[in-house]
């Protein structure tokens, strides 16, 4: 397993209230043993002004799952983590229902994290697909 401890979905929805999650409806939905996965409406809080997704609501579930798996990986008592690096692509436009991202290693190391988060539709076709660095920092 790569987590550092037992998570569930109940601890990770502790992080939610007061951020931007909670303002876009970002809810964690799955944790397996090598990945995270969450859900985001595709609504007007997530459109853009010609009714589809907007590409920063994307790259904030992308960032937020990627963010989030880091710190299940992590000591939390002796390190943070921050992001570094985002990259996405917008492979296609989405303007109602949910998308759905799964962060997945590419890159487990003491001082950096990379993960490739997949963003698919309910129709599971693939949407966004991102890469994120997150840099591991003493407490």
């Amino acid at each position: 397993m790569l987590w550092s401890q037992a998570y569930t979905l109940d601890d990770l929805q502790e992080f939610v209230p007061n951020t931007i999650m909670e303002q876009l409806g970002i809810a964690f939905s799955e944790i397996s043993d090598t990945s995270l996965s969450g859900t985001m409406p595709v609504d007007k809080r997530t459109h853009q002004p010609a009714g589809i997704l907007h590409g920063g609501a994307s790259v904030v579930l992308a960032e937020t799952l990627g963010s989030m798996a880091s710190v299940m990986v992590i000591d939390r008592s002796k390190h943070i983590c921050v992001g570094l690096e985002i990259n996405a692509n917008h492979i296609r436009p989405i303007s109602s229902g949910k998308v759905t991202g799964t962060a997945t290693a590419i890159h487990i190391g003491a001082k950096t994290h990379i993960w490739e988060i997949k963003i698919v539709s309910d129709k599971a076709k693939l949407i966004c697909i991102s890469r994120l660095t997150m840099a591991i920092l003493p407490k």
